[in-house]
């Protein structure tokens, strides 16, 4: 790095690095930077001129994407405003190992990694405890990184079943009469189950697994009177679980089995006056040893980055206007 005045630094850069791999495609990655630091920002042939107040702290985040690329990886932006958010906490995306270890890989090949330190812990945790409350709001691979766990524990024989469950609760909209038998009518609700396991597996090995009950992937309702054992069971949305439900649910653990509760406590869709099973499990069992909780943030959110500016604009309306949830 090289310093030319006070607001204008030089990076020399490798010869043949291709700027896109940086600057990203239509300079998306270029717009964020320069959009983030309030510098402008030029690369002239083997070097990259840094222009504005703050160009050392946009010059570090740089010399570590640049370090990022020459490992291999990819950028897009998702991954570049990671890179910002842990550079302003003081932190470097490459020590903290994110991204090293792979789950598995997807039927296409894909290694599925967690992409931010809280997907990191999440997926240590549901490794080392039996039972895992991820808990976190839209975006942040809660369903999907428990899914990718449960194929890793199945194909590594140490479970005999994969059950994933839901709640049937309604968003707001009203499903009315469906044709078709019971399995017909609740799949709606399952959706997100079934797109998570069709990445991992494959349509076509999802569906024959299925056909052998290897899968099950059921209401929450299904759940009762049944003991799972050697089975890794996971509960999506279950921020719209009563506290019946989720009692129920959580007693459902049998011999050899492991399960992941997901949920967003922002996203409660039960009818008024009902408590949330997952709020009220949160404050029960806090505490208890070989229950872990993974609360991830808007800075784990790892699809498109409106989504993080959406999570943080509603929670700033509703902090500012707090009778909209009365």
């Amino acid at each position: 790095m090289e310093t030319l005045g006070t607001e204008e630094l030089r990076i020399k850069i490798d010869e043949d690095l291709d700027g896109k791999e940086l600057f990203g495609n239509l300079d998306l990655n270029l717009k964020i930077l320069c959009d983030y630091f309030d510098v402008d920002i030029v690369q002239r042939e083997d070097q990259i001129l840094i222009r504005g107040e703050a160009n050392a702290k946009a010059a570090e985040v740089i010399e570590e994407l640049l370090s990022i690329i020459k490992d291999g990886e990819t950028l897009d932006a998702q991954k570049v405003n990671y890179v910002i958010s842990l550079k302003e906490k003081g932190l470097s995306y490459k020590e903290s190992k994110v991204n090293r270890d792979v789950i598995c890989y997807t039927h296409r090949g894909k290694p599925v990694k967690p992409k931010t330190l809280g997907q990191t812990d999440y997926a240590k945790q549901i490794k080392n405890t039996d039972i895992v409350f991820g808990i976190g709001p839209a975006g942040t691979g809660k369903t999907y990184i428990a899914v990718a766990m449960a194929v890793n524990a199945f194909k590594n024989k140490e479970v005999e079943k994969i059950v994933l469950a839901r709640p049937a609760v309604e968003a707001g909209e009203r499903l009315g009469f469906l044709p078709g038998d019971l399995q017909e009518k609740v799949d709606p609700y399952l959706t997100p189950l079934y797109d998570a396991l069709y990445d991992i597996l494959g349509r076509d090995s999802t569906l024959r697994l299925k056909e052998r009950e290897a899968i099950e992937v059921v209401p929450l309702a299904y759940m009762r009177g049944r003991t799972l054992d050697n089975s890794f069971i996971i509960l999506d949305e279950a921020q719209n679980t009563t506290r019946e439900q989720m009692k129920m649910f959580l007693t459902r653990l049998g011999f050899g089995s492991k399960a992941v509760i997901t949920g967003d406590i922002t996203q409660i869709d039960l009818p008024r006056g009902k408590t949330s099973g997952l709020i009220e499990a949160t404050k029960i069992l806090e505490g208890t040893s070989d229950i872990g909780f993974c609360f991830l943030k808007d800075s784990d959110v790892v699809r498109h980055p409106l989504v993080r500016k959406i999570i943080n604009a509603y929670e700033k309306y509703e902090k500012e206007n707090p009778s909209i949830n009365e």
